[in-house]
């Protein structure tokens, strides 16, 4: 068994964050610094096993001399900086973004979408009922997940997670432009005729559930699905040698989707179609 080195130790960065001095590792981004420091800033693009797009713009702070906002997701911490994360201009900044997107897209079931925008006092109806908005049908092309596109902030995360970050499929991409701009595969075709292996880490990185497990979205519209009676296991693949962590979500003794942990060294959150969407087995005794 080949040793890992180890590595280096990172040196730690000092600046103030909101008036107290904080230290994070050399590299280390002033989201980094503010969940360190039990400060909750809302994100919505950013996540821990992709590398930040900045395309929401949710997580916006101040820092002093610069001219625009930064957002937090991205901008490394740098000695002696000050950041300000609730200003009354990142506040205002936070609200307008939160507007535009309740606005345009169905925020139903993005985690903590409402609280968001109680908290920052968003009135998205103020943009009337005329708002631009997709209106379209989720598509229901295969038995595996469905995609929304009226609840896609396109945030990227599913372009990144199907390209070069993890699968390297390339099955998907963005297309059109302004209000036009949506996730599409080649020619717009159904799921089934392209380059898409099934494997679902476009579904695992998703914040707003665009993307969404069939059984999930069927649930939802027959009204039986409830998070807070699931409950989570974490437990070993067993298709195969690799030794992928899944993680089986169990509601009524029926297991409704799995995941895998994101810090696990072995998946990272990813996984192979049958890791993800093979679990039938396991409840169906024919």
């Amino acid at each position: 068994m080949t040793a890992i080195p180890l590595q280096p130790p990172r040196r730690l960065v000092e600046f103030t964050l909101d008036g107290e001095p904080v230290r994070v590792p050399e590299g280390g981004t002033v989201l980094d610094a503010c969940r360190a420091a039990g400060k909750d800033v809302p994100t919505l693009c950013e996540g821990d096993t992709l590398k930040p797009k900045n395309a929401c713009r949710v997580c916006v702070v101040e820092v002093e001399g610069a001219r625009t906002l930064a957002p937090a997701c991205s901008r490394r911490a740098e000695p002696g900086m000050e950041v300000r994360t609730d200003t009354e201009r990142t506040r205002h900044s936070r609200r307008l973004v939160l507007e535009l997107l309740a606005s345009s897209v169905d925020l139903s079931t993005t985690p903590r979408a409402a609280a968001w925008l109680k908290e920052y006092e968003a009135k998205p109806d103020r943009f009337g009922p005329d708002a631009a908005r997709l209106n379209e049908e989720p598509r229901v092309d295969n038995e595996l997940y469905v995609r929304d596109y009226d609840k896609c902030i396109l945030c990227y995360k599913c372009v990144d997670a199907c390209g070069e970050q993890w699968q390297n499929s390339f099955a998907i991409s963005v297309v059109g432009r302004g209000f036009d701009a949506r996730i599409a595969v080649e020619h717009d075709a159904p799921l089934t005729d392209s380059a898409c292996v099934y494997c679902g880490n476009c579904v695992e990185v998703c914040p707003t559930g665009a993307l969404s497990f069939k059984s999930e979205f069927d649930m939802r519209a027959a009204g039986t699905w409830d998070e807070a009676a699931q409950t989570e296991t974490t437990t070993v693949c067993a298709y195969c040698g690799v030794g992928c962590n899944l993680t089986l979500h169990v509601q009524d003794n029926e297991i409704v989707k799995v995941t895998s942990p994101h810090d696990s060294p072995v998946t990272h959150g990813n996984l192979c179609i049958k890791g993800r969407f093979g679990y039938q087995h396991v409840q169906n005794r024919d």
